[in-house]
């Protein structure tokens, strides 16, 4: 009787083939954006650690700690003193000089912040503070290399992050001050015009109009670019040929324009109209507080700003070479509006959406044209990221063995002079 064997196993076994392993799922819908921004916001936030830590191994041991340099010091009082206790609170020692509207001076966004997440958590005022700003700037840092990518590519969007992040008196991005929250209100809203989320870009920069004086800068950013789309859409329709892509609020990567997006009517005309709400409603209030409808210019001569149409700054930049030795920031923010002037000039040539160019040339007009604060003149032209792409554009195109030198002296450098400016010079930065 025959028995059936049992089959072969071992090396005469056929080799089953294996079944590659599935792909991993594409990013999701909200998802991508993250995967696509991570580099940019992980180098930033890198590059800011470096700078505080340049800070916190350079502290003496009698004088303020790393907390209150960060979160207690300069127009972070003033912030946290009207989260606190409102606008109408006098503050007789720190407004002795500038009297009882002083505090009308700070835009209220920025402590309307910290009292709301104040009464939520269970932390000071000071370092809720804090808090609203760093997480602002990583906000900013992201909408900064969402701007640049769409123009200029992945590589340059991260770098452009990063350059922000290491530009002069980027200390103050890692401060309880404003600019951080700014810049991020203002990088979005040039984004959504960019994108032609007109809606959105109205909306926030209202928002940016309620954070900082300069905010008429992006007001009249978006409103310029939404009224120039309406025309040219109008025109269009007349000469029968369509609505097309172009428009006031720019291209995408490289110049092209955004594909696929139209340019309806209402949007459009809720930018116009939701924009400037912000930045006229703040002047209409302070004007009504002073009785005057110049109250808030009022308010800026006490402490010391005016605009004098640059005379004053450029007075200061030729007095660097009649008055030689100048101190170290004196250099730094003459060396800085030479730089931007320049920059903006490459902008231009680049054609950059007009969005941006309306932006960053008002932001530039304020900044230079200001008399007063010659010192904080970097400072207030930290928002002015638009400067940054053609310098991104350009180290993006660079072998990593010319690249990563170069940024890594220029991180060096930045951490070295935030430490200058936080321990050494006696003023605000």
């Amino acid at each position: 009787m025959h028995t059936p064997t049992a089959p072969a196993t071992g090396a005469h076994t056929a080799a089953r083939p294996r079944r590659a392993a599935p792909p991993p799922p594409p990013p999701g819908r909200w998802t991508a954006p993250v995967v696509r921004a991570w580099p940019a916001l992980a180098g930033y936030a890198l590059v800011r650690l470096v700078g505080i830590a340049f800070v916190a191994l350079r502290l003496p041991d009698r004088g303020p700690g790393l907390g209150t340099l960060l979160a207690a010091k300069y127009d972070t009082v003033y912030y946290v003193h009207i989260a606190q206790y409102g606008y109408a609170a006098p503050m007789t020692d720190a407004c002795a000089v500038q009297g009882p509207l002083c505090k009308y001076a700070f835009f209220p966004l920025y402590p309307a912040l910290i009292r709301g997440v104040s009464a939520v958590l269970p932390l000071p005022a000071g370092p809720v503070a804090w808090g609203i700003a760093v997480v602002a700037s990583l906000a900013a840092a992201w909408g900064i290399y969402a701007v640049a990518r769409e123009l200029a590519g992945q590589r340059a969007g991260v770098i452009a992050a990063v350059l922000w992040g290491i530009a002069p008196h980027a200390m103050v991005e890692s401060m309880a001050y404003t600019e951080p929250l700014f810049t991020a209100l203002c990088a979005w809203a040039l984004y959504a015009a960019v994108t032609r989320r007109w809606a959105v870009a109205g909306v926030l920069a209202s928002l940016a109009g309620l954070t900082r004086p300069s905010g008429s800068a992006v007001v009249a950013a978006v409103v310029l670019a939404a009224l120039w789309t309406l025309f040219t859409r109008a025109r269009a329709g007349r000469a029968g040929t369509g609505t097309g892509p172009g428009g006031g609020g720019g291209g995408r990567r490289r110049g092209r324009p955004a594909a696929g997006r139209a340019d309806r009517t209402g949007p459009l005309l809720v930018a116009v109209v939701v924009a400037p709400l912000g930045w006229f409603a703040w002047f209409g209030w302070v004007g009504h507080r002073a009785g005057d409808w110049r109250g808030y210019f009022q308010v800026q001569e006490k402490w010391g700003s005016t605009f004098d149409g640059g005379s004053f700054t450029f007075h200061r930049i030729a007095d660097i070479f009649r008055t030689l030795p100048t101190n170290l920031n004196t250099l730094v923010g003459a060396g800085t509006v030479v730089a931007a002037l320049l920059l903006f000039a490459l902008c231009c040539r680049d054609r950059q959406p007009a969005v941006l160019l309306v932006y960053a040339g008002v932001l530039l007009l304020i900044a230079v044209g200001g008399e007063g604060y010659f010192h904080s003149k970097a400072r207030f032209l930290l928002p002015a990221f638009p400067l940054l792409i053609p310098a991104a554009r350009a180290l993006a195109a660079a072998r990593p063995s010319t690249l990563y030198p170069l940024l890594g002296t220029a991180v060096v450098v930045s951490g070295a002079y935030g430490g200058y400016l936080m321990l050494v010079w006696p003023h605000s930065p």
